[in-house]
């Protein structure tokens, strides 16, 4: 599946976290919000289902509680 450019609008904080981020970081959250983006927008699960299941498959790879506060404190 080829990849595509948006522009969304955040607040100021994502913003920063984002813009500070590494490469890896990016990558992550990139993926992150994708997979957010396509089961949001299914319709076929509820909405508490999609946020588990991304939250699962985004500590897969990598992604910890940890690692996206440290994203969104910086």
């Amino acid at each position: 599946m080829a990849n595509r450019t948006i522009t969304i609008s955040v607040d100021r904080e994502a913003a920063r976290a984002y813009e500070a981020a590494s490469a890896d970081e990016k990558r992550k959250l990139d993926l992150l919000l994708s997979l957010k983006l396509a089961e949001a927008t299914k319709g076929e699960r509820s909405l508490e289902d999609v946020m588990q299941e991304v939250s699962r498959r985004a500590r897969k790879r990598g992604l910890t509680p940890e690692v996206l506060q440290a994203l969104l404190d910086e």
